[in-house]
């Protein structure tokens, strides 16, 4: 352990995930930047997370703890890590996934070089084998918006860039979210604040490198896995919606383009084979309006999705 002030407070929220939270607790401990400190949330958890999470900050000053005593969203966990951050960069870690060991190394320096308010880094999934959890490869779509390395550029300069929507594949100064927080009481609350992000700071990094493991659980139980119930479509037509809106008010028409292309090759495909298979109509009719939606939008017109991921696409 480092007595260095600490340059990046890391904020890691999480419910529940005492089968995974001390690799990623691991992967802090690990880095080979060691200037950060950690603010862990346990919103409102019924496991030993609060254990993993209070025994962390009993063995390392770093690691710092706040509870929730009722589960409050994994937005409202982050706006209460974000109202005591005092160092000049954050960045974001979910408690079930893992961060590359070069990763605050990597995101820290590349801002410390280029001066910009944000550097975004590439991301993989890590899906169970029937043994492990095993890495798998940078997708194209991260890898559009990650690769090459850019420096000091615009959401006008690189659109590609907005479909990088996580939270936790980013560091970015501070002062950015002065007047920013994220969504509470819904799901993929990210996806706006992430355009957000991308819109209002004066210039961002882009670096290709992998810097976290997004684990996808073998159990099915993150949010991002209940696609196929009502509320959880709700919250994520809102957060498409909104995100096209954010970059669409900005003047970021080639933004809401590389949207565009991206939702229609690989949002709307899931959805619609969910929605031909649905019991309540209401899918379907939630799902057609979305679509309709995005037909009435002015850059839908210069909409060319990839067609080698929309085989069969209906809209």
């Amino acid at each position: 352990m480092t007595d260095s002030a600490p340059i990046v407070t890391m904020i890691v929220p999480g419910r529940d995930i005492a089968a995974f939270a001390p690799a990623a607790l691991d992967s802090l401990r690990a880095q080979t930047e060691q200037r950060w400190r950690a603010v862990l949330v346990d919103d409102g958890s019924h496991d030993a997370t609060a254990h993993i999470f209070a025994q962390a900050a009993a063995d390392d000053r770093r690691f710092h703890v706040i509870a929730h005593d009722d589960s409050r969203g994994l937005g409202a966990a982050r706006n209460t890590a974000l109202d005591v951050v005092d160092t000049p960069l954050v960045g974001f870690l979910d408690g079930d996934d893992e961060l590359a060991p070069s990763a605050l190394e990597r995101l820290t320096s590349t801002l410390a070089a280029s001066g910009s308010d944000l550097v975004a880094g590439a991301y993989v999934r890590s899906r169970f084998d029937g043994e492990r959890y095993v890495s798998g490869r940078v997708q194209p779509w991260v890898a559009a918006a990650t690769d090459p390395e850019r420096l000091g550029t615009t959401i006008i300069e690189h659109p590609a860039a907005s479909a990088n929507i996580v939270a936790w594949s980013k560091v970015s100064r501070t002062e950015l979210w002065r007047d920013l927080r994220f969504p509470e009481g819904v799901a993929y609350e990210d996806q706006v604040v992430a355009q957000l992000l991308y819109t209002r700071a004066r210039a961002f990094d882009v670096i290709p490198d992998a810097v976290v493991r997004w684990r996808v659980r073998a159990d099915g139980t993150s949010i991002t896995q209940g696609k196929d119930r009502i509320p959880v479509l709700r919250d994520y037509l809102a957060a498409l919606r909104g995100g096209i809106r954010v970059l669409h008010e900005a003047g970021a028409r080639a933004a809401v383009t590389a949207r565009l292309d991206l939702i229609l090759a690989m949002d709307l495909p899931p959805l619609q084979e969910i929605a031909a298979q649905h019991p309540d109509p209401e899918y379907r009719a939630l799902l057609d309006a979305f679509v309709a939606d995005l037909k009435s939008l002015p850059e839908f017109a210069d909409a060319r999705p990839d067609p080698t991921l929309v085989a069969g696409l209906r809209w």
